[in-house]
């Protein structure tokens, strides 16, 4: 069951309210007898051998009970925030030794907020309530089941806060309908504005003077430090008045930092220029490593300077 996006966080007692988590949806399947579950993506393809941590959630769960439940697997950045790069690497790994040295290395943990079937009864038909009551009273080894919030509006605003993701709403009378997307679930994606200062601008493909990217960094005391690459929201018309704002630089104006400033795939193609311009970007937050989660040019900032964010 997916979610609809909402315009606005509704309120009223027939509402709950979860975080959303920026992960990857699984299915976890656990037949009668079995501790150690079978794993499916949302378009059904087996990932059991992807995340060992999650397929034996440990001795304590889920307690030998016949199981289906749906959830979000999430691992932490180094900022503690979940993050999908993180996960990244693992999607799509098939080989059982390197899984596991991923899980040792950074393991994941699944957050379960629906059950869908128990002990052989399909639980579809039930209201979401009664579902949540259920899934409460297991015991789920290391699986989590996150927490619930009456107060959308206080949860939606934490949330932001804090750097999350966003939150789902539900409907607590919801019935669950697979692969269906539904009004009863209300999707709000945070979106973060922040200024940052151009380094340099990519051309369209095929073209040598259509600017189509920007790639902005974040000015510190030791230089400016690469952030990402903007594409998004820019038209004809920004493309043409960033173009008459800028000012070529003979070299990359980045610093090279401990990640290595601006990746090879960027810097292919790029035009450098003077590290004057900030530039308003709206983004869903920071990946791993720092560069900014799908990035929208917004507008140029006459008003600042790069001093001014430092």
């Amino acid at each position: 069951m997916l979610a609809t996006t909402g315009t606005h966080v509704p309120t009223g007692d027939e509402w709950v309210h979860e975080v959303k988590w920026d992960g990857i949806r699984l299915l976890a399947d656990v037949p009668f007898g079995s501790t150690t579950a079978r794993l499916t993506t949302r378009n059904e393809n087996l990932a059991t051998v992807a995340w060992p941590e999650i397929a034996d959630p440990g001795p304590a769960g889920p307690s030998g009970r016949d199981m289906l439940v749906d959830g979000e697997v999430i691992a932490l950045n180094e900022s503690g925030l979940p993050d999908f790069r993180v996960l990244g690497e693992r999607m799509h790994v098939r080989d059982a030794r390197r899984a596991r040295a991923f899980a040792e290395a950074r393991p994941a943990t699944y957050m379960v907020f629906d059950l869908l079937r128990l002990d052989g009864r399909s639980l579809l038909d039930l209201p979401w309530t009664d579902r949540r009551a259920l899934l409460e009273g297991l015991d789920l080894g290391s699986w989590q089941v996150p927490a619930t919030y009456d107060d959308g509006a206080m949860i939606h605003r934490v949330t932001y806060e804090q750097g999350l993701e966003g939150i789902v709403s539900k409907r607590r009378s919801s019935r669950y309908h697979p692969g269906q997307r539904s009004r009863e679930w209300l999707k709000f994606a945070h979106r973060f504005r922040e200024s940052y200062v151009v380094g340099g601008w990519r051309p369209q493909t095929g073209t040598a003077d259509r600017l189509a990217a920007l790639l902005v960094g974040q000015p510190t005391p030791t230089g400016l430090v690469y952030r990402g690459r903007v594409g998004s929201g820019i038209g004809a018309k920004e493309s043409l008045q960033l173009r008459a704002l800028l000012t070529a630089a003979p070299a990359n104006p980045f610093a090279d930092d401990h990640l290595g400033g601006v990746p090879k795939e960027d810097a292919v193609g790029t035009f450098w220029v003077e590290p004057r311009l900030v530039v308003d970007v709206e983004t869903h937050g920071r990946h791993l490593y720092d560069r900014l989660r799908q990035p929208a040019f917004i507008a140029v900032r006459p008003d600042l300077g790069p001093e001014d964010l430092l």
